[in-house]
């Protein structure tokens, strides 16, 4: 069975709805899906590197915070240096995602920083595999309405509960989520 792993840090529980929703969709298309956590101290539990070693691919995930990563993100990634150092994540497929409170809100620089950080491990990135809805019947409801190719971009208005997330991009994370597992699956064979 094709094994994914989902890392992400999640500040007020917007980008954890995110990587449940991008869970979803891998495991409808049939992946083994584990959701590793980074804690509020930027921790992970110690048997989360090992899950993360056995994957076949890892979808990495952080709020968009001043234009980059959140800080507990950025230390996960610094401690990856041991995984990077043996080269364990070699040749797995990567993808990520961000989420914030503006629609542009600068997270194409988190975007580009986790395809960075997927390069240094030598992991092969995969993107949204969707065109945005850019035509006039589009609305906030329509599958990519934030346009990303290279990851999945989601907005959470800065006085939204996590109930109160935007149901089209909960859907584009299923279908971000389903397309990274068969992407996953396809180069496993």
């Amino acid at each position: 069975m094709t094994k994914i792993a989902i890392v992400y840090h999640s500040g007020y529980g917007h980008t954890a709805k995110v990587a449940e929703h991008v869970q979803k969709g891998a495991a409808h298309a049939g992946a083994k899906v584990d959701l590793i956590a980074i804690d509020a101290e930027g921790n992970l539990p110690e048997s989360a590197w090992a899950t993360l070693k056995a994957a076949d691919g890892i979808i990495f995930g952080s709020p968009t915070y001043m234009g980059m990563v959140s800080w507990q993100f950025k230390k996960f990634a610094d401690a990856s240096s041991k995984p990077w150092y043996t080269m364990d994540w070699k040749g797995k497929i990567a993808a990520g995602f961000t989420n914030s409170a503006t629609l542009n809100g600068d997270k194409g620089s988190t975007i580009a920083y986790l395809a960075l950080l997927a390069a240094q491990h030598k992991m092969l990135w995969t993107g949204t595999d969707m065109h945005p809805s850019n035509n006039k019947a589009a609305t906030r409801d329509s599958l990519n309405n934030l346009g990303g190719y290279q990851g999945l971009l989601v907005v959470s208005p800065s006085d939204a509960s996590v109930d109160e997330m935007i149901p089209g991009d909960l859907k584009t994370a299923e279908a971000f989520g389903a397309n990274v597992a068969e992407i996953v699956k396809s180069v496993k064979r």
